[in-house]
């Protein structure tokens, strides 16, 4: 996250030697060069709007990882409701075939069992009888009153789920054009000070990858995380090409069959607090107190894996220096 921008500086003062050296004079020029932002106020200003850009597009992360999941329990529902539909209709069947057979021979009494009874005892059958058929078909009107309420409940709930889901959808769209437009701002500053490669931090790796060998769950998800080095940030992503913060995380982990959410704040709930002195590789590093915008994965020896913002890739950093801490977290 934070850049180097002295050493950029120091490199833009050497070849402005190296032009002075050559014998180039420069006159009317000066006064343009003078305009355009020297490398360590691009940084300044990359640093001040992405701490602030970050925060919005982990709440783009938190909106599209819920409907996501709403979208799942959507699937869910709907495929409820099919076997649910076919058991109406088969309550329904029976309650019409009673109905069908009271039409056919009307509907048997007392005084008309007592006409057709031979004896007092097979009064007493027949009048049981009767009333063991009145309540089946009671119950079985009953029975269907109570899927048919089910079935409107859950109906009732689909298209609530539905128009949640189409509201979310709306808002996502909104948030990732205006993210667009900001993260659009910052290439272009970048560009401005660095030319069309966007700039660049040093090496990618500066050093093994992980630091410290370590075969369980988080050495695993370690070493995945280093496997991803040099991919390009992209916000919102979660590979397989292109990552954000909390992607790489999350697919780092997935690694070793453990899932994280793609947020920042959901993953700071998703593990064990850690303390920096139990740190191990594959543990999660938060930055940013309060906002919790930022998350790497650690490798060892102080050093972090992360996907620091637009116009970068995923890269090794000394965790300390890539923003304050916020804390430290073991998932799974």
């Amino acid at each position: 996250m934070k850049r180097n921008g002295a050493r950029r500086a120091g490199m833009l003062r050497s070849l402005l030697c190296l032009v002075a050296a050559a014998g180039v004079v420069v006159t009317a020029p000066a006064t343009a060069a003078l305009a355009t932002p020297s490398p360590s106020s691009v940084e300044a200003q990359i640093d001040t709007q992405w701490n602030q850009l970050e925060p919005i597009i982990e709440d783009y992360n938190d909106v599209h990882s819920k409907l996501i999941k709403n979208q799942a329990q959507l699937k869910k529902l709907s495929n409820q409701l099919t076997p649910l539909q076919v058991r109406v209709d088969v309550a329904l069947s029976s309650v019409r075939g009673l109905a069908t057979d009271a039409y056919k021979q009307g509907s048997p009494s007392a005084i008309s069992a007592m006409l057709m009874s031979g004896s007092t005892n097979q009064l007493t059958d027949k009048l049981g009888l009767l009333d063991q058929l009145a309540r089946h078909q009671q119950a079985q009107i009953a029975g269907v009153a109570k899927l048919r309420d089910q079935y409107a409940k859950s109906k009732q709930d689909l298209q609530l789920l539905t128009d949640s889901i189409a509201a979310r959808d709306a808002d996502l769209a909104q948030k990732k054009k205006a993210i667009n437009v900001k993260i659009d701002a910052l290439q272009k500053l970048r560009i401005k000070a660095y030319g069309a490669t966007g700039g660049d931090d040093g090496p990618l790796r500066i050093g093994p990858c992980p630091v410290t060998y370590n075969n369980d769950a988080g050495g695993k998800a370690a070493r995945k995380a280093c496997s991803l080095i040099g991919k390009p940030y992209v916000f919102g992503s979660d590979g397989p090409n292109t990552y954000d913060c909390s992607g790489l995380t999350k697919e780092a982990w997935a690694t070793v069959g453990v899932t994280l959410d793609h947020y920042t704040k959901d993953q700071w709930n998703e593990g064990k607090s850690v303390s920096r002195g139990d740190l191990q590789p594959g543990d999660l590093v938060f930055f940013f107190p309060g906002s919790l915008h930022h998350v790497a994965i650690y490798i060892g020896g102080g050093e972090v894996v992360h996907a620091p913002h637009t116009g970068d890739h995923v890269r090794m950093a000394v965790m300390d220096k890539v923003g304050p801490i916020a804390g430290y977290r073991r998932p799974g």
